[in-house]
């Protein structure tokens, strides 16, 4: 099989650094797409993305699909000629249509019995005819935030298009985007290497471009940055707090990494060491450094994109440049420091947090009892879980984080530990934001929990109780970051609070005249459906989940036990057999007329797989209660286990609809009493591809 190597550059003004690696990944998902939607087979395809370009290399791409074979039918045999052995006008139509003498016509079997047709062979796609097609569509394709027009042209992308590279081995493909003709010349690096790059071959690309001063490989130069950073501090005796997110959006930034120590004035660690982190790594894409004991210190390093002959100027002008903001996050919280935390309280009559529901000292008013009722509940302190409900919200209104929102509830626990509140006051002021991202630390304390839940609680129920329910593609209060939280902090913290009180709790602090309707019911299944996905991150299907979920229990942390227990339990021989089980004997106790109960005649049986089903029964509900009680459902469904044989016995030799109704009915009382134990734990009647 004949190959080449396809090569496509997108050449651009520079991109944002925010969207640059899925532009590029889409681009090459794009195009490999529209490459095995033609049975175009590759061996690798590799992308790239500077700020100025996206590119794509396909290597040992077959220069053309493999031929098939079409079979088209025609008119039925039995159609194809009249009485005198004439064609007859279908198969004479048939014929004209595809080209070719009847006589040529083969007869073909077919689901509705021999047909008149022909086998044509389609000649596979070539590469150097639909290349251009596929990059196009490719491009088109790529998702962007918003797109802008220049020039006079009508034509749209995300930032000005310059350059375009298209290349079959050493052979220009004839493509136009954007008004650009493709070629065979790149660009170097805008200061280094201003000279045009003369590809001669596909292959060349990465080479070309590395002696042009460009790493146009991602992934190779954000290693560089990586490693660089590391190297930097290191000959400080310092470390590079490096943040994966950060360190993309620089990467993004650059074409030729060069990273640079910079310093600033040792006075400004006086202020929040997160407000400086943050001046740094927001506003100025640097790495802050630490000691080795994790302490800030007045350094950060900043990743250049050109090679200086002085650094240390380069140095001077981002510390001139981040001093300011330094010097106003300092200014800020020392300001904010002059008045009280608690005294900010008034201030939220003044800022809203949802129309229909009221401002910020509504939610503080309705955060207040229910946090206290949370955290006693909790085996808490009520009374410090209501002071820091009480301070949660203040520092919204605070300098600081007016201008570094991302610092809620950081900069409260500062001020409130100005202030001299209660220790636990002060870290509850900050976790009750916690986990603020999937994966995030949980609070640490049942105050803070407590009211990290009801903060969540209160907004949940007064979203719903208004009618915003969020949908797919809104939800501007992320009330599904805040379900998936609630459930891990219920689960985490294993209290006996079944989602249906809480929910209930925090509907009870709105005043009567605010909600339109009543939204627990719908709450609480918004919060049930967040499970889903959080149980099949960890492999476990939502069949396991939709047993437990049956049995109508809502506390979180007893879901969790038993949906582990229960998924443990469906690995194991016995579980596709009790499942099959317990599903026949919801079947047959649905349709049965007479109401089963729990209270079975032992006269009435007339089989020993009777008696043996009942006497195991009655062995295992002695030992159930006890491990149910301790919450061990590996044991009690390892006990339950046991009674696969008996089952399994009852079904072979029992026919339990009888004729005559008293034995049809013990037997139903049986059915049930085996049911009753099973449902105890799980439904595991509603488990699916049970068993090893």
């Amino acid at each position: 099989m004949n190959t080449t190597t396809l090569l496509f550059e997108l050449g651009t003004e520079e991109l944002p650094a925010g969207e640059l690696k899925g532009m590029a990944l889409a681009l090459r998902d794009n195009i490999a797409l529209g490459l095995e939607q033609r049975e175009l087979h590759y061996g690798d395809i590799q992308w790239f993305a500077t700020p100025r370009r996206l590119g794509v290399l396909v290597t040992a791409l077959a220069t053309q699909a493999p031929d098939q074979e079409q079979q088209v039918l025609g008119p039925p045999v039995a159609a194809a000629k009249d009485v005198n052995g004439d064609w007859t006008p279908a198969a004479l139509g048939f014929a004209r249509k595809q080209g070719i003498e009847p006589s040529a016509l083969q007869e073909l079997p077919s689901d509705k019995g021999p047909r008149l047709g022909l086998i044509r062979t389609l000649a596979g796609a070539a590469v150097k005819q639909c290349a251009g097609d596929i990059i196009a569509a490719a491009v088109a394709n790529i998702p962007m935030s918003k797109k802008m027009r220049w020039g006079r042209s009508r034509h749209e992308f995300l930032r000005p298009v310059q350059w375009l590279v298209a290349l079959l081995d050493g052979d220009v493909l004839d493509l136009s985007l954007f008004d650009c003709s493709a070629d065979r010349y790149t660009r170097g690096h805008r200061f280094h290497h201003q000279e045009p790059i003369r590809l001669e071959c596909a292959a060349d690309y990465e080479r070309a471009l590395m002696d042009g001063f460009v790493i146009a490989d991602f992934n190779e130069r954000r290693q560089r940055i990586e490693q660089q950073v590391m190297d930097v501090a290191a000959a400080e005796g310092l470390k590079a707090e490096i943040d994966s997110g950060l360190l993309d959006e620089v990467c993004g930034l650059v074409e030729w990494p060069q990273a640079i120590k910079g310093c600033f004035d040792a006075d400004f660690l006086e202020v929040p060491s997160e407000a400086l982190i943050s001046s740094m790594r927001e506003h100025q894409k640097y790495f802050h450094l630490v000691d080795q004991q994790g302490n800030l210190q007045p350094a950060f390093i900043t990743i250049a994109n050109i090679v200086s002959s002085d650094p240390s100027i380069v140095a001077q002008g981002n510390e001139k440049v981040i001093r300011p903001r330094l010097a106003d996050a300092a200014f800020f919280f020392n300001n904010d420091k002059k008045t009280a935390l608690a005294s900010r309280s008034e201030r939220l009559h003044g800022v809203v947090f949802q129309q229909k529901l009221g401002t910020l000292a509504d939610k503080q008013a309705r955060l207040i009892p229910l946090s206290q009722w949370l955290a006693t509940a909790m085996g808490g302190d009520g009374e410090l879980a209501s002071r820091a409900a009480m301070l949660a919200k203040c520092d919204l209104v605070s300098e600081m984080v007016l201008e570094f929102p991302e610092l809620q509830g950081i900069a409260g626990a500062y001020y409130a530990q100005h202030d001299g509140e209660p220790k636990t006051v002060c870290e509850t002021i900050e976790q009750h934001y916690w986990p603020r991202f999937a994966g995030d630390k949980l609070p640490t304390s049942p105050e803070a929990t407590a009211v990290a839940l009801a903060d969540r609680l209160d907004t949940l129920v007064g979203i719903f109780g208004i009618g915003q329910t969020p949908t797919g593609s809104k939800d501007p209060f992320a009330l599904r970051r805040a379900s998936v939280a609630i459930i891990r902090m219920l689960i985490a913290s294993d209290i006996a609070l079944d989602l249906d009180e809480l929910i209930a709790r925090a509907v009870n602090q709105y005043p009567g005249a605010v909600l339109e309707h009543d939204p627990k019911s719908a709450v609480k299944d918004y919060i049930l459906e967040r499970l889903n996905a959080w149980y099949d991150d960890q492999g476990i299907g939502v069949d396991v989940l939709r047993a437990v979920l049956a049995t109508g229990i809502a506390n979180a942390a007893e879901i969790d036990r038993r949906v582990n227990s229960v998924h443990e339990f469906a690995q194991t021989d016995a579980a596709s057999s009790l499942a099959a089980a317990n599903k026949r004997v919801a079947n047959i106790l649905a349709k049965a007329t007479e109401q089963a109960q729990a209270s079975v005649d032992t006269t009435l049986f007339q089989n020993p797989e009777e008696h043996n089903l009942f006497n195991a029964l009655s062995k295992s509900d002695g030992s159930l209660t006890p491990l149910l009680e301790k919450r061990d459902y590996s044991a009690a469904l390892s006990l339950l286990a046991t009674l696969q044989a008996p089952v399994d016995a009852f079904f072979e030799a029992v026919m339990v609809n009888a004729e005559e109704a008293n034995i049809r009915q013990n037997r139903y009382n049986l059915l049930f009493m085996l049911r009753q134990q099973f449902i105890r734990i799980a439904d595991i009647a509603l488990l699916a591809n049970t068993g090893s």
